[in-house]
């Protein structure tokens, strides 16, 4: 395999770079959309014909090869984030991910054309300004116990236990 220097030369940008710079092009072009289907990305993606056509391997990488929450197959990029089946986001440090994606999650710029450089740009500044990542609380194991434990409170009061088997087991015979 070439190295990323050697592949730019010979205009092989990867195709986790392409999809990044499709969802990034998308991003700064739809701000008010909070995520973009796949389909979406992979026509931003033939619209910019980076590579020169549209590679078969792009749609992997837009699906599960660059997306930080799936498990790695094999990439372990992070470069996009899965909101649902069809939806994807660009990665934001923050956001959660696969223990296994430890790759990076913004295209070098020794990688991608000249004229993205810009765009990986405006990305870091946009970063600068998101708010950070909502986390859902999480709750303590022994606060969770103890709710578990509660749920049921009062549900068999003043109910006899050998009374009640005993009527569930009548007409057994």
């Amino acid at each position: 395999m070439a190295t990323p220097a050697l592949a730019l030369l010979r205009n092989e940008t990867s195709c986790g770079d392409e999809i990044w710079i499709a969802t990034a092009l998308l991003t700064r072009e739809r701000p008010a959309e909070p995520d973009y289907s796949v389909e979406d990305i992979l026509a931003r993606a033939a619209q910019e014909n980076i590579h020169g056509s549209v590679r078969k391997g792009l749609e992997g990488y837009a699906r599960v090869h660059c997306c930080a929450n799936k498990p790695p197959s094999p990439s372990a990029l992070k470069m996009l984030y899965a909101t649902g089946r069809n939806r994807r986001r660009l990665y934001r440090p923050g956001d959660d991910y696969h223990p296994g994606r430890t790759g990076r999650s913004i295209p070098a710029l020794t990688d991608i054309p000249d004229r993205y450089h810009e765009l990986v740009e405006w990305w870091l500044n946009q970063l600068a300004s998101l708010p950070p990542v909502a986390k859902p609380p999480v709750k303590s194991f022994l606060k969770a116990m103890e709710e578990l434990r509660d749920a049921g409170q009062g549900t068999w009061k003043g109910v006899d236990a050998d009374a009640y088997v005993r009527e569930l087991r009548e007409g057994w015979d």
